[in-house]
């Protein structure tokens, strides 16, 4: 076959590709109306994740694992859109780091909404402003996001969802040289992932922490001496070319951001689920509440301790763990350690990313 006969095989193919996808199309609007009526949730993550998951296994190439991913990220999106608006909140600006991973996760077709801080995505899905949020809760150089903890304590939201996302840091400036560079601007986490770099070749010149990336971005696009340390995407969207690239100290740097709504999740049989809880201040309280998950063989993937607020020197303890709170297995050690715990709260069952 020659030049044109591929071109032709290929536009058949898009023939085909189009005309399945308009029958997909088609069967969402139908279990969208089912859904209607029986007044049930637009966006079923554990059913998403099973679909995503079963391609990627039944992938066999040339495409790459994270190619399937991103088609069918954005075939959901457009179909989920066809069944109903689904209002997503994220901290803000645009273009944050938070803004690419809510589109990472519900796709192009989403209306979304930035928030001016971690507590108001958690009041807008709250108040029932916005279907979903999504929030950072802790990266893999700095650690836990503290506001996320404290805010999952008091609040209704429950976790939808998780996912990872490799922080690749950019020093976007209309600066044509390092040398005139005067001030360099960001988030005081991205400041301090490139901490090293900036002592390298920036020594002399002012950090200054602003509310987020893409704010410093924008403040770069006003100003030639200002360098901004903030995505690519953000680069692109306030017109600040990118001076140096891949400036993080860590090359393995990545933030796990997390999906809250208002309805908890139906297990896919790869899943995690999050819970805080106090204990009492006496010797082996802590080793006594986890027990119940070592001897179910239960994987915790973390744990962390935060103030509580109503006393000094009280803690509350968060812990995730594999599995999902409906299966017996889980249920049964959540009870356990419900009854060797002051108190115990479920922040959510959900895929695992």
């Amino acid at each position: 076959m020659n030049w044109d006969d591929w071109r032709l095989r290929i536009n058949e193919l898009d023939n085909q590709i189009l005309k399945l996808l308009t029958e997909r199309a088609e069967a969402a609007l139908k279990i969208g109306d089912l859904k209607r009526r029986q007044e049930a949730p637009v966006y079923a993550p554990e059913r998403e994740a099973e679909i995503v998951r079963r391609l990627m296994a039944a992938n066999v190439g040339p495409l790459p694992a994270e190619a399937i991913l991103a088609v069918w990220r954005e075939i959901l999106s457009a179909c989920r859109a066809l069944e109903a608006t689904l209002t997503v909140t994220y901290l803000g600006p645009q273009a944050t780091f938070t803004h690419q991973a809510a589109r990472e996760r519900f796709g192009s077709a989403g209306v979304y909404r930035p928030a001016r801080s971690i507590v108001e995505v958690f009041d807008e899905v709250e108040r029932g402003r916005a279907e979903f949020g999504v929030v950072p809760v802790e990266n893999s150089t700095e650690g836990a996001v503290n506001v996320t903890l404290d805010r999952l304590i008091a609040s209704d939201a429950v976790i939808c969802g998780e996912l990872r996302l490799d922080i690749a840091q950019q020093l976007l400036s209309k600066a044509s040289d390092l040398g005139e560079v005067k001030r360099v601007l960001s988030h005081p986490q991205a400041l301090a992932q490139c901490r090293d770099w900036l002592a390298s070749h920036l020594a002399e010149v002012e950090t200054e922490e602003v509310s987020s990336t893409a704010a410093a971005a924008e403040m770069a696009a006003e100003d030639s001496g200002i360098a901004a340390i903030a995505s690519a995407l953000a680069g692109e969207l306030y017109g600040v070319p990118v001076l140096r690239s891949r400036i993080e100290d860590n090359p393995q740097n990545s933030t796990r951001f997390l999906v809250i709504g208002r309805t908890p999740v139906g297990a896919t049989g790869r899943d995690k689920t999050s819970i805080l809880f106090a204990m009492r201040n006496e010797p082996g309280a802590l080793y006594r509440i986890l027990e119940p998950l070592a001897r179910a063989r239960l994987n915790l993937t973390k744990i962390e301790s935060r103030p509580a607020k109503h006393g000094p020197w009280e803690y509350v303890i968060f812990v995730d763990l594999e599995g999902h709170r409906d299966t017996p297995e889980v249920a049964s050690v959540l009870r356990e350690i419900g009854e060797r715990t002051l108190f115990l709260k479920i922040l959510g069952s959900y895929p695992a990313a």
